[in-house]
């Protein structure tokens, strides 16, 4: 297209995220689903400006859903402000880490004994639909502050550690391939892209986010210097906790979205030597600077949920609709999602609809699709890569149209329930 025409088309895509924003308010419709839908007008199929092929531009589209799900994980955690030794964010990590290994062992299961699939492409498969998404479960997502719905926490939790737990099995299903090195006894994937990979993403993230956020707030208490341009604070802390992580083989999803998290205490943890010398300078400054940086990080993820959400509905035209599909996507989302929610509750004290509304917001998107594209650009063979291509995209269009239908009557249902459930008290 000529500068002309993508500046029409990128102008029609702002315009379209803002009335997106406003118009739909009131209709049980999600912004998501109408980027859906413009991105199938824009594809192959009708208007054939838009043409990304996943197998052919695997490699780009990869990395601008990388860039699109860091800046998500990120947005997210700053918006989890409960600390971490907070007994609340068990359950989280039970569905991070227990709901997801449960649920890519079924997901395995289903492409050994239904879909013909080698072992290594079934891990595979269910490594790259497990992940949730923390984006697009907008509709049901935490609110902020220290004491949050303990489901929309639970959710918005699940959905920023799982993106990087997905990963060691992504690698260990390449492995099984033969597109990955795993080691003798595979003693190279489950020490550096299991262990280590999670450990250190969760560290070296923790480490730059604290380091970062106390700097600041050290230089402009102190020093009065360091003010200003808060929203470069954010890009860069995304930038060396991914990096770090990267380099130093740890898990570069779990660095950024920790990062996040740690930037986002800091408001809450007042220096003492600070407060002694400034009076209450400290959680002022504090405060300013990750309120600047998660308003500006919001707007960010809402551009790249616009830019992933359209591609996604371009590609659906690459997408076959073999039979597999219509029975997959349903029991994927209606019962291997509650069925996995299980190995998560055992001694959590949720209420009815509480368990309800997280075994059913099991919400795929940007990371089904990062690990989708991932692995195809490690070339995967072309069976297993267009049965992987038509089960993924399928799955999250799906996901993106019944939970963005269900998302808002469903919480009104639920707001009402905890009112009343509030008045009982």
């Amino acid at each position: 297209m000529s500068l002309a025409e993508w500046a029409l088309f990128i102008g029609v895509l702002m315009v379209t995220m803002v009335l997106a924003g406003t118009l739909l308010g009131r209709l049980p419709l999600s912004s998501a689903m109408v980027y859906l839908a413009l991105g199938w007008v824009l594809g192959p199929d009708v208007m054939n400006v838009l043409r990304p092929d996943p197998i052919l531009h695997a490699r780009l589209l990869e990395t601008l859903a990388e860039v699109a799900l860091l800046i998500s994980l990120f947005a997210v955690g700053m918006q989890l402000g409960v600390p971490l030794r907070d007994r609340r964010w068990l359950l989280p990590a039970r569905l991070a880490i227990a709901s997801m290994v449960l649920m890519v062992a079924m997901v395995a299961a289903v492409g050994v004994w239904l879909l013909d699939l080698p072992l290594g492409a079934a891990i595979l498969l269910g490594a790259i639909v497990a992940p949730t998404d923390p984006v697009l479960a907008s509709g049901v997502r935490s609110e902020p502050g220290s004491r949050p719905d303990r489901m929309g926490f639970s959710l918005a939790g699940e959905g920023g550690l799982n993106d990087g737990t997905a990963f060691p099995f992504v690698m260990l299903g390449l492995g099984l391939l033969g597109l990955q090195e795993l080691g003798p006894g595979l003693v190279r994937w489950w020490s550096i892209s299991l262990l280590w990979a999670t450990v250190g993403g969760v560290a070296i993230g923790a480490m730059l986010g604290t380091a970062a956020g106390r700097l600041v707030v050290l230089l402009r208490s102190r020093h009065g210097q360091a003010v200003g341009l808060d929203e470069f604070l954010g890009l860069g802390l995304i930038g060396m906790a991914y990096g770090l992580a990267q380099i130093s083989l740890a898990s570069g999803f779990l660095a950024v979205f920790a990062a996040g998290l740690a930037l986002q205490r800091v408001r809450e943890r007042p220096q003492a030597s600070v407060a002694a010398s400034q009076g209450e300078e400290a959680p002022h400054h504090a405060a300013d600077m990750q309120d600047t940086v998660q308003a500006f990080n919001e707007q960010l993820e809402k551009v790249a949920e616009l830019t992933l959400v359209v591609m996604l509905g371009a590609m659906l035209s690459y997408a076959r609709l073999p039979p597999a599909v219509w029975w997959f996507v349903p029991l994927l989302l209606l019962v291997l999602r509650p069925l996995s929610v299980l190995a998560a509750i055992p001694g959590e004290r949720l209420s009815r609809p509480q368990r309800t509304m997280i075994a059913w917001f099991g919400i795929r998107g940007i990371g089904s699709l990062f690990y989708l594209l991932f692995a195809l650009r490690h070339g995967v063979e072309p069976r297993i890569a267009e049965t992987l291509v038509s089960l993924t995209l399928w799955t999250v269009a799906t996901s993106i149209i019944v939970h963005g239908l269900t998302a808002q009557p469903l919480m009104e249902r639920y707001m009402l329930w905890r009112s009343r459930a509030g008045r009982r008290r």
